[in-house]
This record gives structure tokens, C-alpha cells and sequence, in this order.
């Protein structure tokens, strides 16, 4: 949970150092956007490229070193003075990412009894949800103050110290009896891309209203700056919250999770339109919004683990992957609607993606009298 904290507080910093990044470097604010691109391709073309690569590594070594990786990238980009290396140091943290997340998951659900599985997931996603919390307004904090390279030197210096920690911890495991074969035949196993396709259907619906919900909150809703942070702190709490609630939820039953969060997310991003019209509406929409969108996160992960069979490494890192797009093009179509006036009625839009997500959970997800036959391989 420290190292995923770790990670996603280096891949979310970047956008709130923009401005002084765009500054320093001469470049315009537009250009500087694009180290959240590169980021993002880095973690969606080579994530699967390196998860295959490694995929007869022991698991234990892998980890450490990719960590080592991250930690390399993040070096890169606190001593850039150009633009070209800060886009090339977010590029080689962003090739860890993929494959440490996909580790950081299989290592903690080999670690506990197969009951725990959703439990675990959320524990580890919710480092996630902590860099969000604190890590990100922290680190913009300290790029204030110290320069926008400093929290990435930070970053540098907490990824290896989480190394031995990791070293120390990690049990010692064998080289996994797997090929790229079977990796890949899992990925055709009819199940795996349903609920890859979920993923990012579903994570599309919640970022078309993330990305824009501090300007919709002071723009409509009228909250001023100090109100909108603290809004997105509510958005946080609930986020930590929602993700441990829902990993306990999908040891209990899995289907009814998986239905259960996204019929709730439908509903939800439905409200935001007339939320925003009353502050106090607006904040509980906002507390639960981020208590359904982290509860995405364990279901997802405990459903495609279930399908994946004996060799989901593969499947992970892309599902990892699809998180990643989903958001992307999430914003995307925030951005579109925007543009178009459309501010106050992405949550239209938002709900009709989670709609989508719903129906094509139903292919992915085991019907009740065949859920203990799929749990078992």
C-alpha cells in the first residue's frame, strides 16, 4: 500500500504543477499538459510489453526492481532542465507502473486465504486513494514552495526507501510456472476482455465528471476556492472509504458488488445535475461519488482474478492498463461537453457511461448458480 501510494501520487502530481513546470521550461501550458500523455502512454503501451517481458522473473526481484525503476524515472525528471528530459524521466517511471501495480496485487492475493481476495485488493488500492488524499496536495505544497522539482526528488528518495522495506516483507517466491503463451490465451478467455472492457467503460463514466468537478463546483455551485478543496478532500475521505467497504462487500458476494456499485454510480452521476444546483446536495453527491467511484477498483480486480485463471498476470496489467484509458478518454469527453457549454450536464453524459459499464458487467459477471464453478478455476 506505501509503494502503490507512492506511485499514484507521481502519476496524479504532475497536473498540479503545470503551470510552474510550463514557467520554468518556456514551454506553453498546452506542451507541459503533455507529461500527463506521455505518462499515460508509457503505462498503457508498455505496461503489457513489460509485464510480458518479465513474466517468468521471480516475483520477488521483479518487484524491487521495477520500484528501483520508478524511482529512476522520478530522479530523471527532479534534475530536468529541459523539457525533453522531464518528458523522457515521466516516460521511464511510467514503464514500472503497469507491472509493479500488477505485482503489488498478485503477491498480496498469494499472501491471503482466497476469502480475503477483495479485502486485500482494496487495502493495496487504497494507496490510491491515500496519494489523492494527501500525497498530491502535499507534493503541490511543497512544489509551491521548493520548486516543482522538489516533490519529485521526494518521490525518488520514498520509492527507495520502500525498497528494503519491500525486501524485508515480500515473501520469496520462484519464477511463476507460466508462459507468454498461456498469458495470452488468457487474455482470449472470453470472460477476461468483458471485464476489461468494463474497466474502462466504467472508469470513462467516473473521469468525465472528475476531471471537471472543481470547476463545476465553483462555477455553478458558486463554493468558493478554499470550500472547492475541501470539497475534493469529502471526494478523498469517501474514496478511502468506499474502497476497504467494497473489498470486504466482494469476499461476501461478488455479483451483487459488481452490480450494486455501478447501478449506484448510474445513479449518482444522474443527481449531479441538480446536486450543484444546492451546496449541501453537492457535498453529499460529491461523498459519494468518490465512496462508489474507489469502490470500482476492488470489484473489478477480484472479478477478473476470478476468470483469469492460473495465469492473470497478463490480464492484470492490461485491466491496469484500461484504467488508464478509461480516464483518458473520460476527460476527453469532459473536454468535449465543456467546450460545448455542457459543464453543469456532464453528469448526464457520466450516467449513461455507468449505464453502459452495468450492461456489460452482466457478461462478465457469473450468474448465481454458477458462481462456486467459476470460483474454482
Amino acid at each position: 500500500m506505501v509503494s502503490v501510494f507512492v506511485v499514484g501520487t507521481s502519476e496524479y502530481l504532475i497536473a498540479g504543477l503545470l503551470p510552474q513546470v510550463a514557467a520554468d521550461l518556456g514551454v506553453t501550458l498546452s506542451a507541459a499538459g503533455h507529461t500527463v500523455t506521455a505518462y499515460a502512454l508509457g503505462v498503457v503501451v508498455g505496461g503489457p510489453l513489460v509485464t510480458v517481458a518479465t513474466v517468468r522473473l521471480p516475483r520477488k526481484g521483479l518487484a524491487l526492481g521495477l520500484l528501483v525503476l520508478f524511482a529512476a524515472g522520478n530522479g530523471i525528471c527532479a534534475v530536468a532542465g529541459s523539457y525533453g528530459l522531464l518528458i523522457a524521466g515521466r516516460v521511464v517511471a511510467s514503464l514500472s507502473h503497469a507491472a509493479f501495480l500488477t505485482l503489488a496485487l498478485m503477491l498480496t492475493v498469494r499472501a491471503v486465504a482466497p476469502e480475503r481476495v477483495g479485502t486485500a485488493i482494496a487495502v493495496v488500492g487504497s494507496g490510491f486513494s491515500a496519494a489523492t488524499l494527501l500525497g498530491v496536495p502535499v507534493g503541490v505544497l511543497v512544489g509551491d514552495g521548493a520548486g516543482w522539482r522538489a516533490p519529485f526528488a521526494g518521490l525518488a528518495v520514498l520509492a527507495l526507501a520502500a525498497v528494503p522495506l519491500l525486501a524485508v516483507v515480500l515473501p520469496r517466491e520462484p519464477a511463476p510456472d507460466t508462459s507468454v503463451g498461456a498469458e495470452l490465451r488468457t487474455m482470449l478467455r472470453r470472460p477476461v476482455p468483458v471485464v476489461i472492457a468494463t474497466t474502462a467503460v466504467g472508469l470513462a463514466a467516473t473521469s468525465t465528471v472528475f476531471t471537471y468537478l472543481a470547476p463545476a463546483l465553483s462555477q455553478i455551485t458558486g463554493f468558493a476556492p478554499a470550500a472547492v478543496s475541501a470539497l475534493l478532500l469529502v471526494y478523498g475521505v469517501g474514496g478511502l472509504a468506499g474502497g476497504l467497504v467494497a473489498g470486504r462487500l466482494a469476499d461476501r458476494s461478488l455479483p451483487a458488488t459488481v452490480r450494486g456499485t455501478f447501478a449506484g454510480l448510474a445513479a449518482v452521476l444522474a443527481l449531479f445535475p441538480l446536486a450543484l444546483g444546492s451546496p449541501v446536495a453537492a457535498v453529499a453527491v460529491v461523498l459519494v461519488f468518490g465512496l462508489l467511484t474507489s469502490a470500482t477498483t476492488p470489484v473489478l480486480q477480484s472479478l477478473l482474478l476470478r476468470h483469469a485463471g492460473g495465469a492473470p498476470t497478463l490480464a492484470v496489467s492490461v485491466n491496469v492498463c484500461a484504467f488508464n484509458v478509461g480516464i483518458a478518454a473520460g476527460s476527453a469527453l469532459g473536454g468535449g461537453l465543456v467546450a460545448a457549454d455542457g459543464l453543469r450536464w456532464l453528469g448526464l453524459a457520466a450516467a449513461a457511461l455507468g449505464l453502459a459499464a452495468l450492461a456489460v458487467s452482466y457478461a462478465a459477471v457469473p450468474a448465481a448458480r454458477r458462481q462456486v464453478s467459476v470460483a474454482g478455476g
